[in-house]
């Protein structure tokens, strides 16, 4: 249950041309060893026609270009494609460019700044909206008939109630879960996966370790967790600042410490 955070734009960009020059850059393996006809016949099999792309030179270009275009996609509206083409041609080509090193670096590190500062600006005005968002949700869903709100601001409702133990903040446990947003966008299934996942309940998210703590093994309960209870204003991976998230769970069994 836990995300890492996005890479910035420039990261990305950087870390996708790195890659690609480490992958040009690896040390021959025993494929070079290979007869010079089977390297032949393995260069013919590469060659493959393409549409549109009939060379390898043609399909390895696209390629690249489109590896750039991924990892520029966020700030594709700061970027004129023009400029960019005329600067991938003169460097590749050893002319005289229009910027030094110290310009560069000057225009880097200036950009870099204003890219932060519009992401901050968008999480923060993001952060605002799904608060308010969740909150407004909360306050009508927890009117609703069987939908019940514990002192934290956990809402559960009980959709199939077992007969087992419930687990303690020690245990591990083993669950089926699907873990959606408000608007109904799953971002986690351990359903679609076709496997249930164990999980410390003590290492859990606190509305987790709260609302899996009320659930005896065979249950199945849903849980709206407020941010707080969650990921706060931070968010992580496709979950957005403050959002109120949406589960599904199924606790199928307890597993004590030192236990199989």
């Amino acid at each position: 249950m836990k995300f890492s955070p996005r890479h910035t734009a420039l990261a990305l960009a950087i870390a996708s041309l790195a890659a690609l020059t480490a992958a040009c850059n690896k040390p021959a393996d025993k494929a070079a060893d290979a007869k010079p006809d089977a390297a032949a016949d393995a260069g013919k099999a590469g060659d493959k026609a393409i549409p549109g792309l009939p060379t390898e030179k043609e399909q390895v270009s696209y390629m690249i270009g489109m590896d750039m275009a991924r990892s520029l996609e966020p700030v594709k509206d700061e970027i004129d494609l023009d400029t960019l083409n005329k600067a991938l041609k003169s460097s590749l080509a050893g002319e005289k460019l229009l910027l030094d090193e110290k310009q560069s670096t000057q225009i880097r590190e200036a950009f870099a700044q204003k890219v932060q500062a519009q992401r901050i600006a968008k999480m923060m005005a993001d952060a605002k909206k799904n608060l308010d968002d969740g909150q407004k949700f909360l306050a009508e869903n927890g009117k609703k008939p069987g939908v019940i709100t514990t002192a934290s601001g956990l809402q559960y409702q009980v959709l199939t109630e077992g007969k087992g133990a419930k687990p303690s903040a020690t245990d591990a446990v083993s669950a089926h879960y699907k873990g959606a947003l408000l608007d109904g966008k799953t971002f986690d299934s351990s359903y679609d996966r076709g496997e249930p996942a164990t999980f410390v309940l003590g290492q859990l998210v606190p509305g987790w370790q709260e609302g899996i703590a009320l659930m005896p093994v065979g249950s199945k309960y849903r849980f709206w967790i407020p941010s707080k209870l969650a990921y706060g204003e931070q968010g992580a991976g496709p979950i957005g600042p403050n959002q109120t998230l949406v589960f599904e769970v199924e606790l199928l069994d307890i597993v004590k410490p030192g236990g199989k």
